[in-house]
C-alpha cells in the first residue's frame, strides 16, 4: 500500500543565542513555487532523457526517462542465493519518473559537502544566510579527513554519506534547476534495475556476465585492494542506467523491513509503496558495491543501514552528514512526473533525521 509522504515536525527550538535555522518550510515554500513553474511535463508522453547542468558548479548530470508500470517486486523462491527479506514477490504499481543515468559524483556532489558557509553542527548556516534560497539549505558540516579515502575524485562515486545528506544535496540541486529531486522508493530502485526483466539480472541468470555490467570483489581491484571506480565504465541496463549493480550500493527513502514485502501482500492496494520510515536505523540500500560478491549484487537483493557504518567518526555525538566506516556507500537520485506539494517535499528532504538515532 502507499503511504502518504505527509507531514512532521522536524524543527527544534533553536540553541540559546542562536537564531533559527533558514531551512524551513516557508524556504521550501520558495523552492517549490519554482520547480511548479518549471515543471512542463504533464503526462508520460511528454517524458525525455535529459543533461541537466548545476548552475553553481557547471556540472552537469544525466536524467533518463523510466515508464510507469507494474512488475514482481522480490525474489522467486527458486532463485539462486535467495534470502528471506527478498519475498513473498508481490506485484506493485510504479508510477513514471526519471532516474540518475549515473551514480552521483564527487564532481557534483563536492561543492555541496564543501560549501564555504561556517555551519552549526546541524547544519544550519552560522550569521547571514546569503542571497539566494540555495544559500540557506543545510549542509554538511566540514569533514574531518579525506572523504574520498584516496578512492578518487574526477568522475568517481561521491561515497560515505549519510541519507540525511544525500537528501539534503537533493534539495540543493532541486533548488537550483527549479527541478525536484529526491532519493528512489526500494520499489522505484528495483523497477529501474530490473528495466522489464524477471531475471537474476536483467541479462539473465548468468553470473559470469556480471564484469561486463558492474565493478564488484572480484574485477574492482586496484594495487590488490578493492576500490570504487568512475562511473559509466560499464556497460548499462536495457532503461540506459549505469552501475546500477555494484560500484557503490545506493540509498533509498525507505524504512528497512525484513517483512516489508509480507505486509505489502496484505494490503489490496500495491501502487507506489513506500515503507515510511520512523526510526533513523535501518534504512535500505540496493545494488551491492565494488566490495560485494556477486549474490549482494542482485536486482532483488537488499541491505539494511547501520550505526556502525559511523563507527570511527571522533565526534560527540556522531555526524549528522557522514558514514565514516561505509567507503561502499554512495546515491543516484530521481524526478518523479508528478510534483509534490511544498509541505511533502520540506517532509521528504528531512526523512534522514526521522527517528530516534539508536
Amino acid at each position: 500500500m502507499f503511504i502518504g509522504w505527509g507531514t512532521f515536525s522536524i524543527s527544534a527550538a533553536a540553541p540559546t543565542g542562536r537564531a533559527a535555522s533558514p531551512d524551513n518550510l516557508e524556504l521550501v515554500r520558495q523552492i517549490h513555487a519554482l520547480i511548479v513553474k518549471n515543471s512542463t511535463e504533464k503526462d508520460a508522453a511528454q517524458m525525455k532523457a535529459y543533461a541537466g547542468t548545476i548552475p553553481k558548479t557547471g556540472k552537469e548530470y544525466r536524467m533518463v526517462s523510466i515508464p510507469g508500470g507494474e512488475f514482481l517486486m522480490g525474489s522467486p523462491a527458486a532463485e539462486k542465493n535467495r534470502r528471506p527479506d527478498e519475498g513473498p514477490q508481490v506485484k506493485v504499481q510504479v508510477d513514471p519518473f526519471w532516474m540518475g543515468a549515473y551514480e552521483v559524483t564527487w564532481d557534483q556532489y563536492m561543492p555541496f559537502m564543501a560549501a564555504p558557509q561556517p555551519r552549526y553542527k546541524d547544519g544550519a548556516v552560522k550569521g547571514e544566510s546569503g542571497s539566494t534560497i540555495v544559500d540557506a539549505i543545510s549542509g554538511p558540516t566540514s569533514p574531518y579527513t579525506d572523504m574520498t579515502f584516496g578512492m578518487g575524485e574526477k568522475g568517481y562515486p561521491a561515497i560515505c554519506m549519510t541519507e540525511h545528506s544525500a537528501l539534503k544535496f537533493c534539495q540543493w540541486l532541486s533548488s537550483q534547476t527549479g527541478h525536484f529531486y529526491r532519493l528512489p522508493t526500494e520499489a522505484e530502485w528495483e523497477y529501474a534495475a530490473r528495466a522489464g526483466t524477471t531475471t537474476t539480472w536483467f541479462w539473465g541468470d548468468d553470473e559470469k556476465l556480471l564484469g561486463d555490467y558492474a565493478w564488484h570483489f572480484e574485477n574492482s581491484a586496484v594495487d590488490k585492494d578493492s576500490t570504487t571506480h568512475p562511473v559509466g565504465q560499464k556497460k548499462p541496463n536495457p532503461w540506459g542506467l549505469y552501475d546500477i549493480y555494484g560500484n557503490v550500493t545506493e540509498w533509498t527513502l525507505d524504512q528497512y523491513a525484513p517483512d516489508w514485502y509480507a505486509k505489502l501482500t496484505a494490503q489490496q492496494d500495491h501502487a507506489n509503496p513506500f515503507n515510511k520510515p520512523v526510526l533513523r536505523y535501518p534504512r535500505s540500500v540496493r545494488g551491492g558495491s565494488y566490495d560485494d560478491d556477486p549474490k549482494d549484487c542482485r536486482s532483488a537483493s537488499r541491505r539494511e543501514s547501520s550505526k556502525h557504518w559511523k563507527q570511527q567518526d571522533p565526534q560527540l555525538p556522531k555526524s549528522l552528514w557522514y558514514h565514516t566506516n561505509a567507503y561502499f556507500l554512495g546515491f543516484r537520485i530521481v524526478r518523479p512526473l508528478k510534483v509534490p506539494s511544498a509541505e511533502e517535499m520540506h517532509a521528504i528532504w528531512n526523512l534522514g533525521i526521522v527517528g530516534e538515532d539508536k
